[in-house]
């Protein structure tokens, strides 16, 4: 079928957002790579031949899934319906799908539990909007060049292929499983081949799990993955049965870190998916760019060698002034009894002070949003508290880092589960500056109950919110008041928080 006869190379949408490169073409729909002129920056824009027989609702679907914030979900930017020119612009992404990264065989494991585990999550809020995928192939994950997970599709997919169930939650649950299964295995458990990948072995006319295929396989991730999505093996074990099932299954895997990946100066493009762009580098052996040489410093140096002599000679005369000051205090202590008792007397009461400090556990921790139903991001709140540093608590994505001036602060809460005496809170933040955060104590959950005890403006990494006096109180909230640009979206992070109480409570 020939493309939209009106939309050429070079055709100007919006006033603003110019067709580049026509990437693929299906059943009167074109994926485009274009350039937002105004932003200067790449889009994926679908456009649609008037015989296209499901405009409305693809544009309709585009409409409702660009107010998704989860930041691992693609972004839809623009939808239009009209006799002209119909069309969706969306986030262009570049990196590799799931399909290139099982090229070379099965991830490891923990690898492919972590990037399915953050498509759970985004999926999670997707649903909470009544938004589903339908159709997860692994086309739709993406690992991106910005060493984040990217869920191709939601919604705008199913709208294109007309697709329609009365069970969204379990189907998007067991699309998740299959992505696991394939991340474990290098195999689809489908009817067919899907993207390259070959078809599930089988066994008595069922699918084999994935420790039956691969070696190594942890057994709770079979069980996950055999919960999502393989009902013959199931053996009693409850059906995981939406994607916030899944992602509490796999709440406490390690997410993904970034890995060495050399991208070609002019990637290949593809689609992989009807709705947005991927720019895709086929998977090569990837080896990390050698090390910039160390400069040697010369070794003939003048002034080197009177720099050293100065430092020499101040050393030699810090030392001096110690040992006067040091023989000084001494005489003052012998000279006065009083004196040398406390000076005695000091060492031990700090002492006993520093072992009666202890970590205090919370019995469990929530994100708290005053404007949004007190939530924000409950459902991945415990990572913080999971002793876990890999792992991690994140605010949704804002405008601007006063929280895109819609409230005055967002947190993560914290139930010690009885009123203890709190002497300080150590949060391991992003190290993207310019967070400010507070630090509020009390025995109720209500904002106007907690008393703020502590303020740290600009705080980024590992930050030590402790107040003049130990204050008592059964519920913590970290509150940030701003939040920082953290790899091109504002929000606020948390890996991990521990509490320590003085040991008196």
């Amino acid at each position: 079928m020939s493309s939209t006869s009106a939309v050429e190379p070079g055709t100007r949408l919006a006033e603003r957002f110019r067709l580049e490169d026509r990437v693929s073409e299906s059943e009167g729909a074109t994926l485009w790579k274009a350039i937002d002129e105004i932003l200067a920056r790449p889009v994926a824009v679908h456009t649609f031949d008037a015989s296209f027989p499901r405009i409305h609702e693809v544009v309709t679907a585009a409409r409702a899934a660009s107010r998704l914030t989860d930041p691992r979900l693609t972004q839809v930017f623009d939808a239009a319906e009209d006799d002209k020119a119909s069309y969706v612009v969306s986030e262009w992404v570049t990196g590799e799908s799931l399909t290139d990264l099982l090229a070379s065989g099965p991830l490891e494991p923990d690898r492919a539990a972590g990037l399915v585990a953050e498509a759970a999550e985004a999926l999670a809020h997707a649903h909470e909007a009544q938004l589903y995928h339908l159709c997860l192939q692994p086309s739709h994950l993406v690992w991106t060049s910005g060493s984040t997970v990217k869920v191709l599709g939601v919604a705008v997919d199913a709208a294109m292929y007309g697709l329609t169930t009365d069970q969204p939650a379990l189907d998007d649950a067991e699309g998740l499983g299959r992505l696991l299964y394939a991340g474990l295995t290098g195999h689809w458990p489908g009817d067919e081949e899907e993207g390259g990948l070959p078809a599930a072995p089988m066994i008595d006319g069922h699918f084999c799990s994935p420790r039956q295929v691969t070696a190594g396989v942890p057994s709770y991730l079979d069980t996950v993955t055999v919960r999502a999505c393989l009902p013959e093996s199931r053996r009693g074990q409850g059906a995981l049965t939406s994607p916030a099932a899944v992602a509490e299954a796999l709440a406490d895997v390690a997410r993904p870190m970034p890995i060495p990946i050399t991208y070609p100066s002019t990637p290949a493009v593809a689609s992989a998916s009807h709705t947005e762009g991927l720019d895709i580098a086929h998977r090569q052996q990837h080896t990390p760019p050698p090390l910039p040489p160390v400069p040697r410093r010369p070794s003939n140096s003048g002034g080197g060698s009177t720099l050293n002599r100065v430092l020499m000679t101040l050393v030699v005369l810090l030392v001096i002034a110690a040992v006067g000051v040091g023989a000084w205090t001494i005489g003052r202590s012998l000279g006065s009894p009083t004196a040398s008792q406390t000076a005695s007397a000091s060492p031990t009461s700090s002492a006993s002070a520093s072992a009666e400090v202890q970590t205090v556990k919370p019995d469990k921790a929530s994100g708290f949003d005053p404007l949004g139903g007190g939530d924000e991001k409950s459902n991945i709140a415990k990572l913080a508290i999971d002793g876990k540093p890999s792992t991690l608590w994140k605010t949704e994505t804002y405008t601007s880092t006063d929280l895109g001036r819609l409230k005055d602060g967002v947190g993560l809460l914290l139930d010690m589960g009885k009123s203890v005496q709190i002497s300080d809170v150590v949060a391991t933040l992003s190290e993207a500056s310019g967070a400010n955060v507070e630090l509020k104590v009390g025995d109720s959950p209500e904002l106007n109950s907690l008393k703020t005890v502590v303020t740290k403006k600009n705080a980024a990494g590992k930050t030590t919110l402790a107040p003049e006096q130990p204050v008592t109180g059964q519920y913590v909230l970290i509150w940030f008041t701003r939040v920082p640009m953290d790899a091109g979206t504002f929000h606020g992070t948390i890996y991990e928080v521990v509490v320590h109480s003085p040991g008196t409570a």
